[in-house]
């Protein structure tokens, strides 16, 4: 039986991304037959992985979920919180599948989130070089002028690192008060807001509408269905991953 990288078997269980996998491998939590591994190892599908202590089942025995949420304000993008803070999980009443987020949204931000245990699907959306699309409304004050606009589009340094180009809209121009819609191709931390922040401006809101070519639509609040197939093909079709 083909042997696979270790991460790669972890990610297609559907465990977490490949990312994530990569780090439980790193810190030691992996083990397969009972002993440990180190990143870059092989094995196939027929030997047994545990992830601290609990075994993981193959690729072929997992069901797929792919589904998207309206995430409130007031959440946080985690599978459980040591703060016991609120957590995305507790609105996905109903879903029996272990799924987790991709990506992720910060407690005072709103609007688009993922969720699968397609691990590969998740590592295709989130990978930096895959730029798959994400737009956001974003309520800025106090106004915006056009040298504002321009380094917002043109991109501006954050964390020491200057952003790709962005696509920026006034959508919206009220005294005091502007909304714009921004699309980026990449998915660094607090993204919109530090970008923002960088050229003087205060964000009041801030809401993702789409994730490449799906699009939040008219789902409530705190409320989550699946994804649709054409929805599905839509989103492998932007990451270049058609099937």
């Amino acid at each position: 039986m083909e042997k696979i990288r270790l991460q790669k078997i972890i990610a297609e269980s559907g465990y977490c991304s490949r990312r994530k996998a990569e780090e439980l491998i790193q810190q030691g939590r992996v083990k397969v037959n009972g002993r440990p591994v180190k990143l870059g190892d092989k094995f196939t599908l027929r030997d047994l992985i545990t992830i601290d202590g609990e075994r993981i089942s193959t690729p072929r025995k997992k069901k797929f979920r792919y589904i998207m949420l309206n995430k409130p304000r007031g959440y946080v993008t985690t599978v459980s919180d040591e703060l016991d803070r609120k957590c995305v999980m507790d609105l996905l009443d109903g879903v029996e599948e272990r799924v987790y987020p991709v990506g992720r949204l910060d407690r005072n931000s709103e609007g688009l989130l993922l969720f699968t245990n397609d691990g590969q699907f998740a590592n295709d959306i989130m990978h930096p070089s895959r730029h798959v699309t994400k737009t956001y409304r974003v309520t800025v004050r106090p106004d915006i002028n056009e040298g504002q606009l321009t380094a917002l589009s043109a991109g501006v340094e954050i964390d020491g690192k200057v952003t790709l180009p962005a696509n920026v809209v006034v959508k919206d121009k009220q005294e005091g008060r502007v909304v714009l819609l921004i699309t980026i191709r990449e998915g660094r931390n607090r993204q919109i807001r530090k970008m923002c922040e960088t050229v003087g401006l205060k964000v009041a809101r801030l809401r993702r509408i789409s994730i490449g070519p799906v699009k939040l639509g008219m789902l409530k609040p705190g409320t989550w269905r699946d994804l649709t197939a054409e929805e599905l093909r839509a989103l492998r079709t932007a990451t270049g991953k058609v099937k």
